[in-house]
């Protein structure tokens, strides 16, 4: 068994238990992108599979979107973790990319990837929808929404859909990028390259990019926008008086 950095485990066993992600049953799609975050997140899940107290099954499912990712390369990591894994071809980013001349092309593609991981989500029976996302994800999704949006919201770590039918799960939220960097290097983990043509030069590149600037001033100030995340004051925050 790979020697799991103990500080990572605690942070995603915390994470598992203060969200209550998994419980006995669970069928979980897994969404891999093919970058370093969801391949680790297919080889966490495959680990705590075999040490925990509960019973639950994976597949991992990744969505070409139509833009000739290396799908060889793809499946040869799929099978190093050692999960039941599905690979479907889609045109979704060509369609997107076309739609609106590509001004909304990340919005129209997320949309129908995101349908689509529903509809597989159904058509295999599965009650969870695992993504890998980590904190610094968290940190700019808020961001990206109080600057482009106007509204406090961010990605949470579980997030229950279709009335009860089906959540979504974040095992990683409680990393940062490097230590997900650590353990795939502990898992021989090779990512394989986003082929989309917006992939560089998006809002959330230029977020990660302003933070990177601020943390820099301050290596504090990360965790303690992630605290600020779950200690809102509402009383503190403006609301029109009757």
């Amino acid at each position: 068994m790979v020697p799991f950095p103990p500080h990572s485990n605690r942070l995603i066993g915390r994470a598992l238990h203060d969200y209550r992600m998994l419980a006995d049953g669970d069928q979980v799609l897994v969404a891999v992108s093919g970058g370093i975050d969801s391949l680790v997140l297919c080889h966490v899940l495959a680990l705590w599979q075999r040490k925990a107290p509960i019973h639950y099954r994976l597949l991992a499912v990744h969505l070409d979107m139509g833009f000739g990712a290396d799908t060889a390369a793809l499946a040869a990591q799929l099978a190093l973790t050692g999960l039941p894994h599905l690979i479907e071809q889609t045109d979704f980013g060509k369609n997107a990319l076309a739609t609106e001349e590509g001004k909304n092309g990340c919005y129209h593609c997320a949309r129908q990837r995101r349908n689509r991981l529903f509809a597989l989500a159904r058509e295999h029976q599965c009650t969870k929808l695992a993504f890998g996302h980590h904190r610094e994800d968290l940190i700019e999704t808020f961001f990206l929404n109080l600057l482009y949006s106007g509204n406090l919201s961010t990605m949470v770590p579980h997030q229950e859909l279709f009335d009860g039918g089906l959540a979504l799960i974040r095992p990683l939220a409680y990393l940062d990028k490097d230590q997900i960097c650590e353990l795939g290097a502990l898992f021989g983990v090779t990512p394989v390259a986003n082929p989309c043509p917006l992939a560089s030069g998006s809002k959330r590149e230029a977020m990660r990019t302003m933070l990177a600037s601020l943390y820099a001033h301050n290596p504090r100030f990360k965790s303690n926008i992630f605290a600020a995340l779950g200690h809102v004051r509402p009383e503190y925050l403006l609301k029109p008086l009757d």
